[in-house]
């Protein structure tokens, strides 16, 4: 097992850990932690910035296109135009928090 699948954490071990701390039944914490994604990703596709504090910001990104990229798994050179694409930004205490993390 890869070190990053043993530390994974899914969507129903958030549901449990929630579950665990507050007195609500688990369908009803599920259905919360659902809307709140669908609202993240809804408001991300709509371009709308998301800022929340003491965890980060989540917006959409201009990449811009290149004539002459590299398909990493071919080799070939294909032409890629200009798109967006999801950015997460740490916050500052997330990032304080974080910094220590992999050091050795």
């Amino acid at each position: 097992m890869k070190s990053s699948e043993r530390n994974k954490i899914t969507k129903a071990d958030l549901v449990e850990s929630v579950y665990s701390k507050v007195d609500l039944n688990k369908k009803d914490i599920q259905s919360v932690i659902d809307l709140f994604i669908e609202e993240l990703k809804s408001s991300i596709t709509e371009d709308r910035v998301i800022e929340i504090r003491g965890l980060g910001t989540f917006e959409i990104k201009t990449r811009k296109g290149r004539k002459k990229a590299r398909n990493p798994k071919t080799g070939e050179i294909v032409s890629v135009d200009t798109h967006g694409v999801a950015s997460f930004r740490p916050g500052k205490d997330l990032k304080a928090k974080a910094w220590g993390l992999r050091s050795e």
